[in-house]
């Protein structure tokens, strides 16, 4: 029997156009071969060569729909919006400095015990199957920018939705690992060469923008109690923002119970701050530990315009470009879409490094225009 009593005319337009077919008729020929000298094995009718051909096109298909870096590369615009880098080159600058190696995973490992954290965490999601490191870590920027469900990447990635938890834990361990000794408390000299113009003829001795965030987060469910009837809780952390608009400070989560007081005081800015510096906040934080510092504090709520505009002789433009200014510096944050809602309880253990982590990936944005 030759290999055309078997296949159809379809088959055979569609074979010179599908390399992947193209590999299986060879492999049916190579089947029908052996036959040739095996009459106990039955030959596949043409009804189940297309339905392992069919399978076979349906599996190429959902891989070229997969969401992978590589189909985005190209558009500068979707790379920003997806993850928060510029372009595709700065984002695989941004890799390749930081990409896992034997060595940098036994630190991380070595750091987690020593916490007494589980290493596992972070040596799992590193082995998901039909994913590159490259991908992990856009898929990771995915999650936290754009607030991704893993039941959506499960999906694409033909994976359990596990897999994907782990995976994202795994890279948030791991970045923050990676970013968190980076030196971010700028010094005098390096805030006043990166200092905007305005700022130079406003509060030229400003140090830092202090910003008080408050998030949700989900509580495991052996947590839920009858004081969290809605088995969620309220979490803040200090941010603290240079006039160029950098994080260089980020403090761990503290609950609602902690007066912002007490927030700012066990944060450990005060520790950092020199006499002379003017610290700024975007709301009504009041630091009554400044003034044993040497530390001006200046407020840019509506409600402190008229000391500004009074006091300092600030007018009322270079009051409101201050504002803005700072807005959008704060918003840089915000523009990680995770934590919109109610951070899922899954990753309760692991909220102060997925904050820290999203913080510092804003100051690969560069500088405030």
């Amino acid at each position: 029997m030759t290999l055309h009593e078997v296949v159809s005319p379809q088959q055979q337009n569609r074979k010179s156009k599908a390399p992947t077919l193209q590999m299986e008729t060879r492999c049916y020929e190579a089947e029908l071969l052996l036959h040739e000298h095996n009459y106990s094995k039955r030959l596949l009718t043409v009804k189940e060569q297309l339905q392992v051909t069919e399978k076979e096109l349906k599996r190429q298909v959902l891989k070229c729909e997969q969401f992978f870096l590589q189909r985005i590369q190209c558009e500068p615009e979707m790379i920003l919006f997806y993850t928060g880098f510029k372009d595709y080159n700065t984002l695989k600058a941004f890799y390749l400095a930081l990409q896992p190696t034997p060595e940098t995973l036994g630190s991380c490992s070595h750091m987690l015990q020593l916490n007494n954290t589980d290493d596992d965490t972070v040596n799992a999601g590193f082995h998901t199957a039909r994913l590159c490191l490259f991908d992990q870590l856009f898929l990771f920027l995915c999650f936290v920018r754009r607030g991704f469900l893993p039941i959506d990447v499960s999906t694409q990635l033909l994976v359990s939705e596990e897999v994907v938890q782990m995976t994202w834990i795994t890279w948030c361990h791991y970045l923050f690992f990676m970013l968190g000794p980076l030196p971010i408390w700028l010094s005098r000299r390096s805030v006043n060469e990166l200092m905007p113009p305005f700022f130079r003829t406003t509060f030229a001795k400003t140090r830092v923008v202090l910003h008080l965030t408050e998030i949700q987060v989900q509580l495991p469910t052996s947590t839920v109690n009858s004081s969290h009837h809605k088995g969620s809780t309220t979490l803040k952390s200090l941010i603290g923002i240079t006039p160029s608009g950098s994080i260089s400070f980020v403090s761990s989560f503290y609950t609602a119970a902690v007066s912002d007081q007490d927030a700012v005081r066990e944060s450990g800015i005060l520790n950092i701050l020199e006499p002379g510096d003017v610290v700024m906040t975007d709301k009504s934080l009041e630091i009554e530990d400044l003034d044993v510092i040497g530390v001006d504090l200046v407020s840019l709520n509506f409600s402190g315009a008229n000391k500004l505009l009074n006091e300092d002789n600030v007018s009322q433009t270079d009051f409101d470009h201050l504002k803005i200014h700072m807005e959008r510096a704060i918003s840089r944050i915000k523009e990680y879409h995770i934590f919109d809602d109610v951070v899922p309880s899954v990753l309760h253990s692991s909220v102060n490094q997925l904050w820290t982590v999203c913080a510092l990936l804003t100051n690969f944005q560069g500088p405030l225009s």
